[in-house]
C-alpha cells in the first residue's frame, strides 16, 4: 500500500466527487468531508501553488508543505509548532519567508 499526503482542499474535492458518484458516503468519509469543509481555507489550485512555493525553501519537503498549507500559520509560533517533531528547525529568516508566502495566499 502506498501512502500519499493530501491537503484538506484536495481531500474535500475528492470526497465531494465521490459523494456525487455514489450518492452517499460512509460515516467516516462524511466526518472527513465535514472536517475538510470546515477547515480548508483556500481552494485546491491555490493550495497546490502554495505547496510548490513552500517547497522552494530548503528543509521543507512535501509533507511539511502540506501541513503548513492546511494550517496556514499566522505567526512564527505556529510554524514552530508544525515543525516541533522534526529533527531540524528553521532559521528566523526562513520562518519569516514561510509566513510571507502563506500571507500571500490568505
Amino acid at each position: 500500500m502506498e501512502e500519499n499526503y493530501l491537503s484538506l482542499s484536495e481531500l474535500k474535492n475528492l470526497l465531494e466527487k465521490e459523494k456525487d458518484n455514489r450518492g452517499s458516503l460512509s460515516q467516516e468519509q462524511q466526518y472527513a468531508l465535514q472536517h475538510a469543509q470546515l477547515f480548508s481555507r483556500i481552494g485546491i489550485t491555490k493550495t497546490k501553488e502554495l505547496i510548490k512555493e513552500l517547497m522552494q525553501i530548503p528543509m521543507i519537503d512535501f509533507s511539511i508543505a502540506v501541513k503548513i498549507a492546511d494550517i496556514m500559520p499566522i505567526d512564527s509560533d505556529g510554524v514552530r509548532a508544525i515543525l516541533a517533531k522534526e529533527r531540524f528547525s528553521l532559521s528566523k529568516e526562513e520562518i519569516d519567508q514561510v509566513l510571507k508566502i502563506v500571507a500571500n495566499y490568505q
